[in-house]
This record gives C-alpha cells, structure tokens and sequence, in this order.
C-alpha cells in the first residue's frame, strides 16, 4: 500500500475494525476512510455502492461482521448467517465493480471442522463437520472465503483471506449474553470481586482448549499480508499456543485480583474440544505474534476498568 492510499475499513469500531485502523495510522496511513453503522448500512447494497463510487477506494479491510459466543450463535442462528451474507457480498462485489487494487477479508478459525486434527492446517477447511452451535456463520464466513476466491479466477481480482484465531483486546464486547469466553470471565470475575461474591460460574467443564490473539497482534499481521502476500490459499493468523478454558479462568482470576472459588458448570455445552490453528505458513512469510497472554489481558483489564465501566 502507497503511504497515500485511500484505504476503507470496515467495522472500524469493532474490536478487530479498531486495531487495523489503530496500526493503519501508526504506520503512517492516515487517509483511512471510516463509517459507523448509522451512517453506512453494509446491508444494504445501494447505499454500499455509492459508498465505493463516491469515495474512490484503493483498500479495503473487511472486519465488518455480526459476531458472538455460543448463547448469541444459539439463539439468533438466522441472524448470524444472514447478516454477514449481506455485509460480506455487498461489500466485496462492490470493490470489484468499483476498481479496489486489493481487499483483506476477515474469516474466523471457526470454519474449521469440529474434530480437525491439532492444529488446524489451512488446508483442513472442509474436510469434516462443522461445530453446530456456530455453522450459521462459519457457513457464512466460509461464503465469504469461497467468493474471493471465485473473483480472483473469474475477474482477476487481488482478495485475500485471513483466518484469525480467538481475538481479545481493547473495544471487545463485554456483555455476557453475546461476549466470547475471555471478556466474559474478565466481566464476571471482576464484578465478582466488586460485589463480594463468594464463587464464579464458568461454563463448561474447563476442559476445552483454545489460542487467543490479541487484537493489536492480528492487526498487524494484517498490515503485513496486505503488503507482503497474495493469492487464493488461506492464511491462519495466530499464536501457535493453546490453554484450556480452566487454566483461563484461574489466570483471569489472579489478573483480577478476586478470592472467592471458581466453580464449572457442565450443564452448559463446551463446544469445540480444542481449537489450535498451525502458524507455519504466515511464519515462514516472516510475521510472528509478540505479545504474551498474561501481558495483554492485564492491559485489556486496565482499559475495561477506565472505559468499559465508565459507559455504564
């Protein structure tokens, strides 16, 4: 990307939106052009087209998503598959109608079978079913991938897609009816600690294991694709390491500061056994992530403690 790119993000606000807009101006691309909800509908196709024609868009990030944990996936299936639909196709036929050099889409590791071998190697996409409590939009996502791809061929466009592994940072949501597990625990732990109580409830057994980036990591290694890969093949975007939603828990708990007893309910579902992604590709690219877990959630906990309560 030309330092004076005209470069489009979508869902800017968003946890994921906010880091590349965040990297974008601190490697000194500042014509980013950004567009809430309210004054951009990405569901709407008219509005999106004029959007691309008006504005004369040389980049795109596609971070714009409908996105949650595993009540939300549960409870508004329609919703999830269809919204990023929308949001997705829109998006993507308008870049090529309107000459974009080159795009970025977001996908998620969730597209990858339930039982995938550990860990995930790109080329597992659809060699197995999916998880069920999240097949709306990993079905979805994996539409989004598919259409890329099919441009490239078929118009010689310049779309790539990135797989990012569980995501945390600054600007996630923390509300415990649609968050992911980290920010929930963050949430739970710390009012926990606030009012006294004498135990937390986890959901599940704890068993689970899962690799969580930080946002400001797949940010980027964005930047770095964006400028440095191109092509039809997948490209995971993670740490390469995983912890078990126990060992989460105890380490949000000592980031928190809470004492009480922590307590795992095995009512609710675990979901996925494991979910590790294979970080070869993008490291023999020559990008690896750098900042450690302790380290980031300690940073997320200080920023949900100045903002996140403040808005309440």
């Amino acid at each position: 990307m030309d330092i004076n790119s005209t470069i489009y993000v979508a869902g800017h606000r968003g946890l994921v939106g906010s880091a590349i807009t965040r990297a974008l101006h601190k490697n000194g691309y500042s014509n980013t052009v950004l567009r809430s909800r309210t004054e951009l509908d990405l569901q709407d196709r008219n509005s999106v087209f004029h959007f691309f024609e008006q504005e004369k868009i040389d980049y795109v990030f596609l971070a714009a998503a409908k996105v949650g944990g595993i009540v939300a996936n549960s409870e508004y299936p329609a919703d999830f598959i269809r919204d990023n639909l929308l949001i997705q196709t829109n998006v993507i036929d308008a870049a090529y109608r309107f000459g974009v050099k080159k795009l970025l889409f977001l996908g998620s590791t969730c597209i990858y079978p339930k039982f995938a071998p550990q860990p995930m190697k790109e080329e597992y996409l659809l060699t197995g079913e999916l998880e069920p409590t999240n097949q709306p939009y990993a079905i979805a996502k994996i539409a989004g991938i598919t259409m890329c791809q099919s441009y490239n061929r078929q118009y010689g466009t310049n779309y790539i897609s990135v797989m990012p592994t569980n995501m945390y940072g600054p600007n996630d949501n923390f509300d415990l009816k649609t968050s992911h597990v980290l920010p929930a625990l963050i949430r739970k732990f710390h009012e926990a600690k606030v009012n006294h109580a004498i135990q937390v409830e986890v959901w599940g057994t704890g068993l689970p294991r899962r690799e969580f980036l930080h946002a400001d990591d797949l940010a980027d290694a964005c930047l770095f694709l964006m400028n440095n890969f191109e092509g039809n093949e997948i490209v995971n975007i993670g740490v390469g390491e995983d912890i078990s939603i126990k060992e989460l828990a105890y380490l949000i708990k000592d980031v928190v500061g809470y004492e009480g007893e922590v307590v795992f309910n095995s009512s609710i579902p675990d979901g996925t056994p494991r979910k590790l992604v294979d970080v070869t590709r993008i490291n023999e690219l020559g990008w690896k992530a750098s900042i450690p877990l302790e380290e980031g959630i300690r940073a997320v906990y200080d920023t949900f403690q100045k903002d996140y309560l403040v808005r309440q």
